[in-house]
């Protein structure tokens, strides 16, 4: 009886390992099979890559539409205003002197919110819309909140900034 027990055994184990050397041969064959296919078409793989790349840059101008870098006639204030050439300097350079506000042991005071116990609120991100106006997230790592900015260009070149409208979120209970 043991014998037979064992003969079993290896039998269903001889199977089984048949069974799962088809199954991943198999497999292999076909992956290799359907990469073979879609590397020896170009044509399928170039027009979707360019579909794709048509898409997303698409995507990108519809995102940019409100940016300083894609808006001629904010850029032509700029220049015939205060003689700036170099918009993307210029644009690094307002960003940069409105997240120096984030250094203040208060917070950034263009978030139009006061500090809220050890936790102050600064600015993240920003992005310039035109030559006249600032969008900008903030937080103070619990709460989040979006502002719009005036900026201006002074004779001196210093940029100054007034907080148009605030929002904070409300927070969310989990």
């Amino acid at each position: 009886m043991k014998k037979s027990l064992f003969l079993y055994l290896f039998i269903i184990a001889v199977l089984m390992n048949i069974f799962t050397y088809k199954y991943f041969s198999s497999k292999e064959s076909s992956e290799q099979k359907s990469t073979t296919e879609v590397n020896d078409n170009p044509l399928i793989t170039s027009k979707a890559m360019s579909d794709s790349i048509a898409h997303l840059s698409d995507k990108l101008y519809d995102a940019n539409a409100f940016s300083l870098e894609n808006n001629d006639r904010a850029q032509n204030y700029l220049y015939e205003s205060s003689k700036i050439n170099d918009v993307p300097a210029f644009a690094e350079k307002v960003k940069q002197a409105l997240l120096a506000y984030n250094d203040d042991k208060e917070g950034n005071k263009y978030t139009d919110q006061v500090k809220m116990g050890d936790q102050k609120f600064i600015i993240n991100s920003v992005k310039l819309l035109n030559h006249r106006w600032i969008i900008a997230n903030y937080s103070n790592g619990a709460l989040w909140g979006e502002v719009m900015l005036k900026y201006f260009v002074e004779e001196n070149g210093s940029i100054s900034f007034e907080v148009m409208n605030s929002y904070l979120y409300p927070a969310t209970l989990n």
